[in-house]
């Protein structure tokens, strides 16, 4: 495929989806406060216990979203185009999650083994880290595919599921996506029978759960657009988030496996259908806009923070008051830094990386 550099329309960023923008930094939230608490509490204790179950919510309104982008102007932008806007918007805070994910290792307050790693094993390591290459040799980690920044497991299928829609899925026949979508979804229900939930694809024992997950979610995103299935709403921003926490929130019992499955089977895609098709007003459209940009620069950076809470915790075994007073303070605090990473990083990265490819584009 060729590249049209004629044309700038091809690189332009489309209208977005305020309702579900906002909807993704709700997730991105609820994952941070489900990441302190799982530190501290078993599943039965938790009550956030289901809030992973955000990033199967990402992975359908990631389908839903490059589907919107990318599905009319695919064949005129070229593969090659497609992969550098993709790297362009992703990668920056892949790096940034794995510098920070490395200081936080090598200076952590509250203890760490990194004294137990030679110098070239961590190297190695972070170098795993910023290309998404899974890694999962630390132990005292519990073999995360990425040991510096364990959200890294999902931008990893994020790839893998972006290179599947520019060479594959972008092209197929909506009859053979519903196919692919229907043994999806058997497969994903065995894997949450099999594991008693979908909690998996972080570590080296669960890896290839991880694939069940954006297979399914992807190609639901993926049908929502191309099928057309958004629904028309009056249920506003509010309404909708208080609907995607409930999942996060509901109790653990012995049918996780079918309670969860459900959930990713046809709740949220339910959700990302009335997120595109509800009003958003005007009052909530700059609390939405701040909340979908803020949610990936919280998500990738908010985890080396996490370790040092859990070697906190291990060291001063602080009581509940003590506990929950941490907690809220640290969850601000990590909305505070993700700000700072999008404003400070982020932003400016992208738009230099933006501007020098179109730079290139008008020299070539």
């Amino acid at each position: 495929m060729t590249f049209n550099t004629t044309d700038p329309t091809l690189l332009k960023t489309k209208q977005h989806f305020e309702i579900l923008d906002g909807l993704r930094g709700v997730a991105a939230l609820c994952v941070v406060i489900f990441h302190f608490m799982e530190m501290v509490y078993l599943p039965d204790k938790n009550f956030i216990a289901h809030g992973f179950l955000a990033v199967d919510f990402f992975f359908c309104l990631s389908g839903f979203v490059i589907a919107y982008a990318y599905d009319d102007r695919m064949g005129r932008m070229g593969i090659t185009e497609f992969f550098k806007s993709r790297m362009i918007r992703l990668h920056p805070l892949v790096i940034l999650g794995s510098v920070l994910g490395l200081i936080t290792f090598l200076f952590d307050p509250f203890g760490g083994q990194a004294d137990a790693y030679s110098i070239g094993k961590v190297v190695l390591i972070f170098l795993a880290s910023v290309f998404l290459i899974p890694f999962p040799m630390m132990e005292e980690r519990a073999f995360n595919n990425f040991g510096l920044n364990a959200p890294s497991w999902s931008l990893f299928w994020e790839y893998v599921a972006n290179i599947v829609y520019a060479f594959i899925l972008y092209r197929t026949p909506r009859r053979i996506l519903w196919v692919l979508f229907c043994i999806s979804a058997i497969t994903l229900a065995v894997v949450s029978y099999r594991e008693g939930g979908l909690l998996g694809g972080w570590n080296k024992d669960s890896f290839w759960d991880g694939g069940a997950r954006i297979l399914f979610s992807f190609l639901a995103g993926i049908l929502i657009y191309r099928a057309n299935l958004i629904l028309k709403t009056k249920i506003g921003f509010i309404g909708l988030a208080v609907l995607l926490i409930l999942p996060f929130i509901m109790p653990d019992s012995k049918l996780n496996w079918l309670t969860q499955l459900l959930v990713v089977l046809l709740y949220f895609p339910l959700l990302v259908s009335l997120g595109a098709g509800a009003k958003l007003s005007k009052g909530l459209k700059k609390l939405c806009n701040f909340s979908g940009k803020i949610s990936y620069p919280l998500y990738m950076t908010h985890y080396a923070f996490i370790w040092m809470f859990g070697n906190y915790y291990q060291a001063y075994k602080p009581n509940t008051q003590q506990l929950t007073l941490v907690i809220i303070a640290g969850t601000i605090l990590l909305l505070g830094f993700g700000y700072l990473a999008m404003v400070i990083f982020d932003t400016p990265v992208r738009k230099f990386l933006k501007r020098k490819r179109k730079t290139e584009q008008f020299r070539s």
